[in-house]
């Protein structure tokens, strides 16, 4: 079993979350760099936070055109499990493998702290293992993590099924007071309808070890861990 971890100019959680998955659940992992055209022998793909080719023109918009994006698309269509954190996810829907659009945080400053989730899909390779009930507990850190979708568009992904994370207080209840950058029904992850490809702004990859605050994150790795070893 072996996961790529996507770097691209600019990517700074790359180590982060090769760490989760190497050290902490004993899955093999492997580098990727932009330029390739071929993801290789992978089983998953994870498509790391950062500020990918310095977030210019604008979050995800240029990490989209980079060769390895085709293969990802190729992936993602064969029904590959793909998870994209933070500036993953935003560049998950630059390349419109994901619906929807990023804006800047509704007070238009960078948030980094832990927030609190509930799961609302959990039939994703990334959210089965995931306990019921379980509001977790991870950090976030992002200065355009306000996502937006339309009337129509937000209809869509509860029809779906689509919302895979929503923002919460401690005790699980979806409130404005608890939603951090202004995100559309306090979405915080979105899936594709085939469900493979998965998109959130909070970063489990930071909380897999209860040293750093929360080991809450785990539960998505291991989720991918169950999700590959039935396949094979």
């Amino acid at each position: 079993m072996n996961f790529g971890v996507l770097v691209f100019p600019g990517s700074n959680c790359d180590h982060d979350a090769y760490h989760a998955l190497k050290h902490i659940h004993g899955i093999d992992a492997t580098f990727i760099w932009h330029k390739e055209h071929e993801l290789g022998n992978v089983d998953g793909v994870i498509i790391p936070g950062g500020f990918s080719y310095g977030d210019y023109l604008r979050s995800g918009a240029i990490a989209r055109f980079s060769p390895v994006m085709n293969a990802v698309a190729r992936f993602a269509e064969k029904g590959g499990p793909i998870l994209g954190i933070c500036n993953g996810f935003q560049i998950l829907l630059e390349a419109r493998l994901l619906p929807g659009t990023m804006m800047a945080n509704e007070h238009l400053r960078f948030t980094c702290k832990f927030v609190n989730l509930v799961c609302q899909n959990r039939e994703t390779p990334f959210t089965t293992s995931i306990p019921d009930n379980l509001v977790l507990n991870i950090p976030v850190a992002h200065g355009e993590g306000n996502y937006y979708a339309d009337r129509e568009l937000l209809k869509e992904l509860e029809d779906f099924n689509q919302v895979v994370f929503r923002y919460s207080d401690a005790v699980g209840s979806i409130t404005p007071e608890s939603n951090p950058n202004g995100s559309v029904s306090n979405i915080a992850g979105i899936c594709n309808k085939k469900g493979n490809v998965v998109g959130m702004m909070p970063h489990p990859e930071r909380a897999v070890e209860t040293d750093l605050g929360s080991n809450h994150g785990r539960y998505l790795f291991e989720s991918a861990l169950s999700h590959i070893a039935t396949a094979l």
